[in-house]
């Protein structure tokens, strides 16, 4: 049986009773998500509370974070993570569906790991083809939502399959939400990026892209990856 808990340094995830794990791709947008700034903060599908309590971690002191979360046992289980942690006045659970959030508050961040992307399209064109779980929250859905909900100059970043980049970035530029800052994730050398994180803006301008190797061998890590999430991890 798999560890019921993930021990970070500042703090401790519990995920048992989560569909969705603690993983690499929310470590990561957790860490490379910018944050400077920010007063609000929005995570769209929180899960375990993962991403929401890393930006904490490293946000100013007078931050809010609404952490929104659709499965009511995941939601509980973020919560119990969030009040066992160093920041349980700074962020809020909230059990719902992102289609019928309302806020009257705009975002500086909004951040989004979802379950409903972990299947990619098999191409580009096959939209219909995406795994649609939690009462089918689509790429549309999604940006449609975060253009309702972010502030005038604040960023979105979300963690999507490599294979459908270019068609989310097509779906957000149709709605005014540019890509600014691009990142590759590689999990091998010589292997292909599998995961990409863009951060959005309304503001147009040259997107800086990256790429980010994460191990050299199994269990070897990076030291771009070592730089990047040694705030958090216990062993880096």
């Amino acid at each position: 049986m798999s560890n019921p808990y993930f021990q970070f340094k500042q703090f401790t995830v519990w995920h048992d009773q989560c569909a969705m794990k603690v993983g690499t791709d929310g470590v990561i947008l957790g860490a490379w998500t910018s944050v400077e700034g920010a007063r609000q903060i929005l995570d769209i599908g929180t899960g375990t509370g993962l991403v929401a309590l890393m930006l904490a971690q490293r946000s100013m002191p007078d931050a809010k974070i609404v952490a929104l979360e659709i499965d009511e046992a995941a939601a509980g289980q973020a919560r119990e993570n969030v009040v066992r942690s160093p920041w349980r006045e700074r962020v809020e659970v909230v059990h719902t569906d992102f289609k019928k959030y309302r806020s009257s508050d705009k975002f500086d961040v909004i951040v989004s790991n979802p379950p409903y992307f972990v299947d990619s399209l098999e191409c580009p064109d096959r939209q219909r083809a995406v795994a649609r779980h939690n009462d089918s929250l689509t790429y549309d859905d999604l940006l449609e939502g975060v253009c309702e909900l972010l502030a005038d100059d604040g960023l979105f970043t979300v963690v999507i399959p490599s294979d459908v980049a270019g068609r989310v970035k097509e779906i957000a530029s149709a709605k005014r939400l540019y890509a600014v800052r691009q990142l590759h994730v590689i999990t091998k050398p010589g292997g292909v990026s599998k995961r990409t994180l863009i951060t959005f803006s309304f503001t147009a301008q040259e997107c800086v892209v990256e790429e980010l190797l994460t191990e050299l061998a199994r269990h070897q890590y990076s030291n771009e990856y070592i730089a990047l999430t040694r705030e958090y991890y216990l062993n880096m």
